[in-house]
């Protein structure tokens, strides 16, 4: 590792003030004996180096979580370091930290589709994700916000650890419907002269959703915790600026993975199972279909387990470069046996490589 001049001209100033100190010792007694009662004149005294201030280190050390699991989906706990080897962009790197993450803290969003077509899940979705609060998040470590989405995402709850607050902003999610609406997507009569307001709130723009919560709700959550977003829908975007491919960038930018939960009404087509399965699988998380409300929860035990029982590694990169550029990642088996037993690892794909520019702008 390359250390800056900033980190070696501390260390400097700092040796320089200890072997300065028998001087000014040595020779104290002596000044204080020819002092006189004139008025003292003002001595130039060195700066202070801060003990706690730290050295600052140019090398960019990446962190990759990962899940490893059986073909019954059971996951392996007692993976070593040696069973598997990392690489960015095709290229092998060197692991410089390995270890079993199972209680890291957790920024957490939920988005929650009140579109038409979950008007009659909405409510066993908002009983599951109470129920996932309260057993799953610690008030002294993780927190949560709860985000609900139509044509324009709405912040019902901004981060917080505050169980009774995000049992509100669940509650307070509803199914708000079109002017007009009877029901089974059906609109009637003419609607008002602001046209876009009521075509926002009849469409499902969900890619919109996940963009904004990566960029404005994950993105300041703290260095050192777990980023993850549930997405409950049908996953068919209707509406909307952003792409699918534009929503996995926003959330490899946070290091934020998505686990969905694809629930949907047969009356609007059902469950988007491709779309859903593409943005989960592409940010390290998974795709859950639930059949009916007892598989809706079993789903959102299964993230609370998944989410405690990960892997981080670590690893300088061998392209030091603050390009910016998207750089792949790719956690690959080493150990045959394993191999044999059809192993599974999921982790994001990659990230985007810092640039000199945001490093300033995050100092």
């Amino acid at each position: 590792m390359k250390m800056s001049w900033t980190g070696k001209a501390a260390i400097l100033l700092a040796v320089l003030m200890l072997v300065g100190v028998s001087f000014f010792d040595s020779n104290i007694s002596s000044a204080q004996q020819t002092s006189t009662k004139t008025s003292p004149t003002a001595t130039p005294t060195p700066d202070v180096v801060d003990d706690d201030e730290p050295i600052k280190i140019d090398t960019e050390v990446v962190n990759v979580l990962f899940s490893a699991q059986d073909k019954d989906r059971r996951l392996l706990t007692d993976l070593k370091q040696e069973d598997v080897r990392l690489l960015e962009n095709g290229q092998p790197q060197e692991i410089i930290a390995f270890q079993r993450q199972v209680d890291l803290p957790i920024s957490l969003a939920i988005l929650i589709d009140t579109s038409a077509s979950q008007e009659r899940t909405l409510p066993e979705e908002k009983s599951a994700a109470v129920s996932f609060v309260d057993s799953v998040i610690r008030a002294e470590k993780d927190e949560v916000a709860v985000v609900s989405f139509t044509g324009d995402a709405t912040l019902e709850q901004g981060m917080t650890n505050n169980l009774t607050r995000l049992r509100r902003a669940i509650d307070r999610v509803e199914f708000v419907p079109p002017s007009g609406y009877i029901g089974g997507g059906v609109v009637v009569g003419t609607p008002p002269i602001s046209g876009k307001n009521q075509m926002t709130q009849g469409s499902t723009a969900i890619w919109d959703a996940i963009w904004a919560t990566s960029e404005e709700v994950l993105g300041p959550a703290p260095d050192k915790t777990r980023r993850a977003i549930i997405l409950l829908t049908d996953g068919v975007n209707t509406y909307g600026q952003k792409k699918l491919e534009e929503a996995v960038q926003a959330a490899l930018k946070s290091e934020a993975v998505i686990y969905s939960i694809g629930i949907g009404d047969d009356f609007y087509g059902g469950v988007d199972k491709s779309s859903l399965n593409k943005i989960s699988e592409r940010t390290g998380g998974r795709a859950f279909f639930p059949k009916d409300e007892a598989e809706l929860r079993k789903a959102f035990v299964q993230i609370q387990i998944e989410m405690r029982s990960q892997y981080l590694i670590a690893y300088a990169p061998t392209n030091q470069k603050r390009d910016g550029s998207f750089r792949t990642i790719d956690i690959q088996l080493t150990s045959a046996e394993l191999a044999k037993q059809k192993i599974t690892l999921t982790h994001r794909k990659g990230y985007f490589a810092k640039t000199d520019k945001s490093e300033t702008k995050k100092n």
